[in-house]
């Protein structure tokens, strides 16, 4: 999952305190449901870019030409 999507998602579950691990599963569960389908679409879109320049890349480093 793309970072952009998984800040949005963690500033959401972890808005108040959790008690527990089923509260965290809840939590997590209704958050993604209410995610806008804009941000999940925008990350697909980033995470081609991404594969696209590790593959031109060559083994090398490529976050820098993102």
């Amino acid at each position: 999952m793309d970072y952009a999507v998984w800040g949005s998602l963690q500033d959401r579950v972890y808005k108040s305190e959790i008690k527990d691990v089923e509260e965290l599963r809840q939590r997590i569960q209704e958050e993604w449901d209410g995610l806008d389908q804009r941000l999940i679409d925008s990350a697909v879109s980033e995470w081609r870019k991404r594969l696209q320049a590790c593959v031109a890349a060559n083994q090398e480093h490529f976050e820098h030409k993102l």
